[in-house]
């Protein structure tokens, strides 16, 4: 299970994500659509922690991998190569 609640992340002044809450179930298939520049490619680099959302929180499988002392890298190391493998 992947759960995003409230997530944000802003390039200076500039908004790109706004809030986005959603829970993925394993083995469930998302489509993510929407017109260039919509930030379509910055909340997949949030979901596997390449960039660092502004606000907000990521738990994969009930773990909450934004956590300020979170280990990503071992996270990634039981689970493949990404989290979430997208």
């Amino acid at each position: 299970m992947i759960t995003v609640k409230e997530l944000h992340k802003s390039f200076g002044k500039l908004e790109i994500l706004k809030g986005i809450d959603i829970e993925i179930a394993k083995g469930e298939v998302v489509v993510v659509i929407g017109p260039s520049g919509s930030g379509k490619s910055t909340f997949l680099r949030c979901l596997n922690l390449l960039e660092v959302p502004t606000s907000g929180e990521i738990s994969f499988e009930g773990e909450l991998i934004t956590a300020k002392n979170h280990n990503i890298n071992a996270t990634r190391r039981e689970n493949g190569d990404g989290i979430p493998a997208v």
